[in-house]
């Protein structure tokens, strides 16, 4: 089988397609031939050598995928053969074939495609967990989220939907008609420095109930400062040490730097009426009990026409750097997907960028 594997730390040339075994399950494994594989910006930051939970290079990245399962192990259920699954993975979804904990599969609901179904596990349950669970999002909140074009941003955009917030959102200024049209009440250029100022003047001077911060460093204070009393700040990402030519270590330990280490102390957010939260959904799968729960919620929406994965674009394996350069370069609207090259262009797919 072909699997795509980071050689090593840098830019998208140290991505390449590799010849490897079909994998054999063992246990209670099911092996997924995999039709479609989500991009995830923690590929690449896996690429850039700035993810610490990543395995080591040579590796396959791939948090998520979509296909049918083939095979199951010998303790497995056979009953499973043959049928349309999406995936959670602990790495290694770049692949045409995974094996993987049952815990971790489900069945795709009726209509759903391979390329729909592998958009959808990784940004809906981060959105999930951060608007249900860790900061719960209820009627008349005002939510705000940044990067809220992109795969995430469009997932908490429709879940807050579903909960009737009042959304509001940073992008860069090309993406903002779409956000507005999407019924985002607020949009802010996503460079802005000083945007908790502008954030205040847009709710009356109040501020967001809360606010979904997956930049890090410099900005925590910012979205801090963006909360109205009772706010929940969420954390959920480190891209601000994937911007720029000098994306790398020295990129990261900037970042570092802006982290305010000391300013969010438990004092400052007892007198402020705040909390902090962050969500690493990759530390999550040790939990797949818990997930699956959220997995089958989320399932039963898309099931009923309630949330959709807005796909921006569906390359082939042969095309992953461009796939990774569309994220890293922030030009992605929704969700990029990887198909096989034997499969590439076999659905009716939008297949290039728009």
């Amino acid at each position: 089988m072909k699997q795509i594997v980071i050689t090593g730390k840098g830019g998208t040339e140290k991505l390449r397609i590799q010849e490897a075994p079909l994998p054999d399950p063992t246990g209670r494994q099911v092996r997924v031939r995999v039709e479609a594989a989500g991009v995830n910006f923690a590929d690449v930051m896996m690429r850039l050598g700035l993810y610490p939970d990543a395995p080591k290079p040579p590796a396959v990245p791939g948090y998520e995928v979509a296909g049918t399962v083939d095979a199951v192990g010998p303790e497995g259920d056979e009953s499973l053969v043959g049928r349309p699954v999406l995936a959670m993975c602990d790495f290694g979804g770049y692949s045409e074939a995974v094996c993987l904990p049952p815990e971790l599969v489900h069945p795709r609901p009726a209509g759903m495609d391979a390329v729909t179904g592998a958009a959808l596990p990784v940004n809906f349950l981060t959105a999930w967990q951060m608007v249900r669970v860790m900061a719960p999002v209820a009627a008349g909140d005002r939510v705000l989220v940044h990067g809220a074009a992109g795969g995430v941003g469009q997932a908490v955009v429709q879940l807050g939907k579903l909960a009737g917030a009042e959304l509001l959102g940073s992008a860069s200024p090309s993406k903002h008609a779409l956000l507005r049209e999407q019924g985002l009440s607020h949009v802010f250029d996503s460079r802005q420095r000083d945007f908790a100022a502008a954030v205040k003047e847009a709710t009356g001077g109040l501020g967001v109930d809360v606010a979904l911060e997956p930049r890090n460093g410099p900005w925590i204070m910012e979205s801090y400062a963006s909360l109205a009393k009772c706010g929940r700040l969420v954390l959920f990402g480190f891209s601000h040490a994937a911007v720029g030519k000098g994306s790398g270590v020295f990129s990261a330990l900037r970042t570092l730097a802006g982290v305010p280490w000391l300013k969010l102390n438990p004092i400052r957010l007892m007198n402020d009426n705040k909390s902090v939260a962050g969500v690493n959904l990759g530390r999550m799968w040790d939990m797949a009990g818990r997930t699956h729960h959220w997995v089958e919620a989320l399932l039963e929406l898309a099931g009923s026409g309630k949330i959709a994965p807005r796909i921006d674009t569906v390359l082939p394996f042969a095309r992953v750097g461009e796939a990774h350069s569309r994220l890293e370069e922030r030009r992605n609207v929704g969700k990029v997907v990887l198909v096989p090259d034997a499969l590439f262009g076999t659905r009716n797919e939008a297949e290039d960028p728009a």
